[in-house]
């Protein structure tokens, strides 16, 4: 199955085009689409889409934060050490300083959020697809 594949094309905000210049630190394909092009603006505000099965590596986000506002489909989130959280529509998450965490799309549908990022992210090792599984099963078994 694959829930919300009208996602592919737009959701509230523009796609945008594939994600070229990040596409080291995710598994599977992601899109890009700048909100905010103003030089006075000190974060950086974009619309994240994902395909099915698609996450971001592990990363931390150093002298700032990011808050991901949920705009479509369903995802998960998850920091180093702690159960990982579905999120749908609606949902809102803020990673503090430092934090290790991933997040991306379920395996059955396509993700959007608002990625409201302040500071240098660190990217590290990819969420392994046995770590990404562990998390689907986790939440099968519920």
């Amino acid at each position: 199955m694959n829930k919300n594949k009208a996602l592919s094309q737009d959701g509230i905000f523009p796609r945008g085009p594939k994600n070229d210049a990040y596409a080291q630190f995710f598994t599977g394909q992601s899109y890009l689409q700048g909100l905010v092009n103003d030089d006075q603006v000190t974060v950086g505000v974009g619309n994240v889409t994902v395909e099915p099965g698609c996450r971001n590596n592990w990363h931390i986000h150093h002298d700032g934060y990011q808050i991901l506002l949920v705009t479509g489909g369903e995802g998960w989130y998850q920091e180093d050490g702690k159960p990982a959280r579905h999120l749908s529509v609606g949902d809102v998450v803020v990673t503090h300083d430092g934090i290790k965490h991933w997040h991306g799309a379920t395996k059955d549908s396509w993700f959007s959020h608002i990625a409201i990022t302040a500071g240098t992210p660190e990217w590290l090792e990819p969420v392994t697809d046995a770590q990404y599984q562990a998390v689907e099963e986790a939440q099968q078994n519920g």
